[in-house]
């Protein structure tokens, strides 16, 4: 992948249309967005169900206005399009037209709204999905078309029902949110398995997410995926396992007295590397040129000429 961060934005639309796809691995802020960036990812994930665990609960607790102020919160700082998982669009149709606007005006380049009951349940998490009616979902993602401004904004549509009911309900579903009008379709799958029979039955772009025990389970590779047709590729959870395995181990170590707290990592080390992700040196520049310069300047009463 190139680094996205050295050269010029591209859509999302556009870089699905690429032989590479989109791979878009979970960011739950301003410096997750920044290394993903970094590290040469061309999109980013924001997936209700982790930055409901960052908030120790649940995608089911998380609000629109949470997820439109980290939105743009991330945007400020970094240039990386984002996906954001807006659950079940925290409405009915009405409402969906709403959350369109407000997610487009944070910044996002895409929302993924899925066909579940709202409140949604914390059962999500272990398997127990909540149906609501085939007709409903449709109605939401036609809204959701109409309600936004630009069309570069993806609306991406996703079932469940494979899960709970059969496959051919969800690909029925799936065809219906297509002519609806969404831009992307997501069919959760049972099994490995059933994925070259959604990307047969079903237009493109699809996309895929990565599950919990990572793409090797699949037995499938990102590159066979995107000739499949699934070409927006995204891991919700790898980053957020990730976090609370290091932080975990960190305290532990930290409340035992450990010598190495950060787990074979240098502290001074990673400190510059911090300051080269928030890019310290450009916002001392800055004072430099300004506060800090010798003179008046350096009174902090005196106003800027």
């Amino acid at each position: 992948m190139a680094n996205g961060g050295a050269e010029a934005r591209r859509s999302l639309r556009e870089l699905m249309i690429s032989a590479e796809g989109v791979v878009a691995p979970l960011v739950l802020n301003a410096l997750m967005a920044r290394l993903a960036d970094r590290s040469g990812f061309s999109a980013g994930y924001v997936g209700g169900g982790a930055l409901g665990f960052l908030n120790a609960a649940t995608e089911a607790n998380l609000t629109l206005t949470e997820l439109t102020q980290l939105g743009v919160a991330m945007r400020a700082e970094s240039s990386l399009p984002l996906i954001c998982d807006g659950t079940c669009g925290f409405g009915d149709p009405m409402h969906v037209r709403h959350t369109i606007r407000a997610v487009e005006a944070a910044g996002f380049s895409a929302i993924e709204i899925e066909d579940q009951l709202l409140p949604k349940r914390a059962h999500h998490h272990v398997g127990v999905e909540h149906l609501i009616p085939h007709e409903l979902m449709t109605a939401k993602i036609a809204e959701a078309v109409a309600a936004r401004h630009s069309p570069e904004f993806l609306i991406i549509a996703r079932t469940n029902a494979a899960r709970v009911e059969t496959l051919d309900e969800a690909l029925n579903r799936a065809e219906s949110f297509h002519l609806a009008g969404a831009d992307v379709l997501l069919v959760m799958p049972r099994r490995p398995e059933e994925l070259p029979v959604i990307a047969a039955r079903l237009p493109k772009p699809l996309m895929f997410m990565v599950p919990t025990s990572g793409i090797t389970a699949i037995g499938m590779t990102r590159k066979e995926l995107v000739q499949l047709g699934f070409s927006l590729i995204v891991d919700p959870v790898t980053p957020i396992l990730a976090l609370h395995a290091a932080l975990r181990k960190c305290y532990a170590a930290l409340a035992a007295g450990d010598a190495d707290p950060i787990v074979g990592a240098n502290g001074d080390a990673e400190e510059q590397l911090i300051h080269e992700a928030i890019d310290l040196e450009g916002l001392l520049a800055i004072e430099r040129r300004t506060v800090e310069r010798q003179g008046p300047l350096s009174n902090a009463s005196e106003p800027l000429a």
